[in-house]
């Protein structure tokens, strides 16, 4: 019994980290806003440092566009 309550935990874990694994892109969209307090211009998935992000451009509220990059995995920005 102790194995397949061990079992199903590590499936229910899996499932759950899976589906927690990758940022969307309004999730991105979101974080960026957060972090320039700018509004997004656009987004679209690139690659920094071999990783997947979502690169973010924003008008901030002086006038700069900024682009912020949103790691895919984390949600961390850069």
């Amino acid at each position: 019994m102790k194995t397949l309550a061990r079992l199903t935990c590590a499936l229910l874990l899996a499932v759950a980290t899976t589906a927690w694994a990758d940022v969307s892109r309004d999730d991105a969209a979101a974080i960026a806003q957060r972090a320039s307090n700018g509004r997004v211009l656009a987004v679209e998935r690139s690659e920094s440092g071999g990783k997947p992000v979502w690169r973010v451009k924003v008008l901030t509220a002086r006038g700069d566009v900024r682009v912020i990059l949103v790691d895919v995995a984390t949600g961390r920005t850069s």
